[in-house]
């Protein structure tokens, strides 16, 4: 039995690190971000006051990469530069507020 490859992932530009936590649930009326994403129980995505709206980045923690994208622009919580949905927390295994690293993807991703 033939497997396909293991896609690679295209190379990070810099490395960051950030103070990262939940992105506050959002209720049933307001599941469409700033940046028009609708948030599921599967999106993987970031929320940053600064950061452009579909911007790839790479959050790393404890190990897990991911590579998600910015999907709006709410303030985050004091002391925190990155709201992560609930599924990008699960991918990475991060619970609460951590310091996760994080990196621009590269044009090619």
């Amino acid at each position: 039995m033939r497997h396909a490859p293991t896609p690679r992932l295209p190379p990070a530009e810099g490395s960051y690190s950030a103070l990262a936590g939940p992105l506050p649930p959002l209720p049933p009326a307001k599941r469409l971000t700033q940046c028009d994403v609708r948030v599921g129980p599967a999106t993987e995505g970031i929320e940053n006051p600064v950061l452009p709206c579909g911007i790839r980045l790479y959050v790393s923690f404890r190990g897990r990469t991911v590579l998600a994208s910015v999907i709006g622009h709410e303030p985050v919580a004091a002391g925190r530069e990155f709201a992560l949905t609930d599924a990008l927390s699960r991918s990475l295994g991060l619970s609460g507020v951590k310091r996760v690293g994080w990196s621009y993807a590269g044009e090619n991703s």
